[in-house]
């Protein structure tokens, strides 16, 4: 009986080419190859206009507004507690609903929201002109 397929190596009769692989030694390594993770860090964000507030911040006053866009950063948005689902739209037991939850607050319970991001770019200097980046792509 002839063969399904003609080409070579499908089903060879001596049997010998699966062999012939296996039998060379892998390079040896110490358990799986590491994966390359990103860096994390804790970032505090204005809720309003999205930009990094500074890591000085991380005590919010009454007072404290954003550098950006002026925004209050004592008040309902930047909380921790912030939950739309329940009652008062806040997790915690608050007597009575605070009613523009961007406008400044005295909410004992205020904790300043803080997300955990990727580092995305390196603490390198960025250059300072436009003709600095293009040629630094290409130094050697």
């Amino acid at each position: 009986m002839g063969r399904k397929y003609g080409q070579q190596g499908y089903q060879e009769k001596d049997g010998n080419r699966g062999e012939s692989r296996r039998s060379q030694p892998r390079a040896s390594r110490e358990g799986p190859r590491a994966p390359r993770m990103p860096g994390f860090h804790k970032v505090v964000r204005c809720a309003m206009c999205g930009v990094q507030l500074p890591a000085s911040l991380d005590e919010i006053s009454h007072t404290s507004q954003c550098p950006k866009c002026d925004a209050a950063l004592h008040s309902c948005k930047h909380c921790v507690y912030l939950d739309p689902a329940s009652r008062f739209e806040c997790s915690q037991p608050i007597p009575e609903r605070i009613a523009p939850k961007d406008s400044r607050n005295s909410c004992e319970f205020f904790n300043v929201r803080t997300t955990v991001e990727k580092m995305t770019t390196s603490k390198t200097q960025r250059p300072s002109d436009s003709r600095d980046a293009f040629e630094d792509l290409f130094k050697k």
